[in-house]
């Protein structure tokens, strides 16, 4: 099992989760969490006019998808979010990251199931 966490612009959400349907069943595969977040990386944040003086804010807002899911998936899902996220032509700074990292332990609440039958 993985955690899969992708830093996206705001307005690819849509066609993010229109590609992750796309590749990923809903049949106990993957769960999905969105947040909106903001950081900063190599893509500058917006000038603004601040009593007169331009002021740039050093954080950009992106989103924070959070998806678990079971390794069979895990390269499917990187490669939707890739293709959904990336802008067009060859990409541009501010596209986004997308993390992998091992996922040890999910139990579902309601069942008290475990492991890879739990997402």
């Amino acid at each position: 099992m993985k955690m899969i966490i992708a830093i996206i612009r705001p307005e690819r959400l849509e066609a993010v989760e229109e590609a992750l349907r796309a590749v990923l069943d809903e049949a106990d595969h993957y769960r999905l969490t969105v947040d909106t977040v903001e950081g900063h990386g190599r893509q500058e944040g917006e000038v603004e006019l601040f009593r007169g003086q331009k002021v740039r804010n050093p954080r950009v807002q992106k989103t924070r998808i959070s998806i678990g899911v079971n390794d069979a998936y895990v390269e499917k899902t990187i490669g939707a979010i890739v293709k959904a996220a990336r802008s067009e032509g060859a990409g541009q700074v501010g596209d986004g990251k997308i993390f992998v990292t091992p996922l040890e332990e999910v139990v579902r609440i309601r069942t008290g199931e475990r492991g890879s039958q739990a997402i």
